[in-house]
């Protein structure tokens, strides 16, 4: 069977006369079923079909990485979410030492996808049924297959759903046990309201730490080279700043930043981590030789006792999502000023968060106007809480139509727990007349040794897996080149969980309210 090129019909072979008054079923399913090559364009009648070119033309073999990962149908959902989102080259999963697509995030529904469809349980149980096509015909009628598909497709999202309904009840009850040992453990409640407890702070939670045990988001993190590559060359480059010191490498998750430490001449690193992976870094301390210099601690560092009184430098990487989400930065504080040697050196040094304005008017339509009509009905009841929520993404650099403004300077060796409420005044210039439908935030970091190191989350810079934080407006405003437009932002704190940030933004004397949560 050929590869379907896009946009043209499949019919199901069966003649059909102009007075014939069914409901054309076959046509509508199996035309609607085409399935796309997960690693190129082309499109094909079934998976079968789309298998067999896969394997032939890509050297991607479904069949030997569900063996070589004992993969079950979720793990099938995630991996073919994960193809789909950071397409990758097929070697990388085939070769990869884990699989990259472990992370709960792909488990989530998107878009109608068909190869979630596929019968993936059955995949090689029964030899003398072919799993891919054969000669490249289906082994399976189209009538039968769409039949099929439309099933198990009906199964899939039951499961999904049910896993989801689980996932949040057992959420819920982490949350109630959190609660109950806070009582016990206090026996008071804060004594005025926003108090900030650092060790019963949005940093305690277990959904927090459990997140950072996914080994898919350290891959993230590993991958993303400014970021990485900013560390390194801070350390590397600054070595005689390291040389025979004792360090602290808060939140260390792999140890990356504890072995660059190693290298650049450091005495005795000490690495403290709550999620699990840090019993994985342990491994790559020992595969790497630096056991007798590495020292991993797992640990909530604000309850964990280290073995040492005093470091000479707090090295972290703590910045979240607009800079202060999860609210790591608390436990970054609390380093460094119960272990920090006075004179000592903390990287990085300094942080900013800065905003522009951002005229987008097509993912504007596609994420806001959107509920004005879908398929005949009208959502618009649900704007007003879709726009309240900050959308992480990344923003084109010829979608930013105003300069961009610091609203918040941090001195990371002076900055206290409060950080994270501040208001600021600000003016945006407009370099373009346009219609203005959301306001970007990101931030910048600053590594201030002898050889300066920084980098940047922005629009204008090389993407991160930060990118970018995004207020979208509720009504958009129309601005003009060179106009000057006064604005204020507001953050601080969520009550209900202190990782989380409430955001308000005033432009034009119009007012609009966001949470990053």
């Amino acid at each position: 069977m050929e590869a379907v090129p896009s946009g043209s019909r499949v019919f199901s072979g069966v003649a059909k006369s102009e007075d014939d008054d069914s409901d054309d079923w076959d046509e509508m399913e199996v035309s609607g079923e085409q399935t796309s090559c997960l690693f190129c364009p082309l499109q094909f009648h079934t998976i079968a079909v789309a298998l067999d070119h896969c394997r032939k033309e890509h050297d991607f073999d479904l069949l030997t990485l569900k063996n070589k990962y004992s993969m079950d149908c979720y793990s099938y959902i995630k991996m073919i979410n994960y193809i789909r989102l950071q397409k990758p080259h097929p070697k990388l999963l085939l070769e990869a030492p884990v699989a990259l697509w472990e992370d709960d995030c792909y488990l989530k529904p998107g878009e109608m996808e068909p190869w979630l469809m596929y019968d993936f349980e059955d995949l090689g149980s029964a030899p003398s049924t072919p799993h891919y096509a054969v000669d490249g015909k289906a082994p399976i009628s189209n009538l039968n297959f769409a039949e099929l598909q439309r099933h198990i497709h009906s199964l899939n999202l039951q499961l999904k759903q049910r896993d989801m309904l689980i996932d949040s009840y057992i959420r819920d009850m982490e949350k109630m046990k959190q609660v109950t040992r806070t009582i016990v453990e206090t026996g008071e409640k804060l004594t005025k309201e926003g108090q900030i407890n650092v060790s019963n702070s949005g940093c305690d939670s277990y959904d927090y730490f459990n997140s950072y045990s996914h080994f898919g988001i350290h891959h993230d993190m590993l991958n993303d080279k400014v970021r990485t590559e900013s560390y390194r060359d801070a350390i590397l480059t600054n070595s005689d700043q390291f040389r025979g010191k004792i360090v602290l490498d808060v939140g260390c998750g792999t140890g990356i930043l504890a072995m660059f430490s190693a290298k650049a001449g450091a005495q005795k690193i000490y690495g403290v981590d709550q999620s699990e992976v840090v019993y994985k870094a342990m491994d790559i301390v020992r595969e790497n030789n630096l056991a007798d210099r590495v020292h991993l601690i797992k640990g909530q560092l604000e309850k964990t006792n280290l073995p040492i009184e005093m470091v000479d430098i707090v090295v972290s990487e703590w910045m979240g999502y607009f800079l202060l989400f999860e609210g790591m930065l608390d436990s970054f504080i609390f380093a460094r000023d119960k272990y920090l040697k006075p004179g000592g050196l903390i990287l990085p040094s300094r942080c900013t968060i800065s905003l522009c304005g951002v005229s987008d008017i097509e993912r504007y339509d596609n994420l806001i106007n959107f509920w004005d009509d879908v398929y005949g009905f009208s959502m618009k009841c649900m704007k007003s809480e879709v726009v309240q929520e900050a959308v992480i993404e990344t923003v084109a650099q010829d979608k930013v139509i105003t300069d961009s403004i610091v609203v918040t300077d941090i001195d990371l060796n002076t900055c206290g727990t409060d950080t994270c409420n501040f208001s600021n005044n600000f003016v945006f210039k407009s370099m373009k007349a346009g219609i203005l439908t959301a306001v970007a935030g990101y931030f910048d970091t600053f590594f201030e040794l002898t050889n300066k190191v920084g980098f940047s989350t922005g629009p204008h810079a090389p993407k991160t897996h930060w990118q970018q934080t995004v207020f979208y407006l509720k009504d958009t405003i129309e601005v003009q080149e060179g106009e000057s437009i006064e604005g204020s932002i507001t953050c601080s704190r969520l009550k209900k969980n202190l990782r989380g940030l409430s955001v308000t933004i005033v432009l034009k004397n119009k007012t609009f309210q966001y949470t990053i949560d």
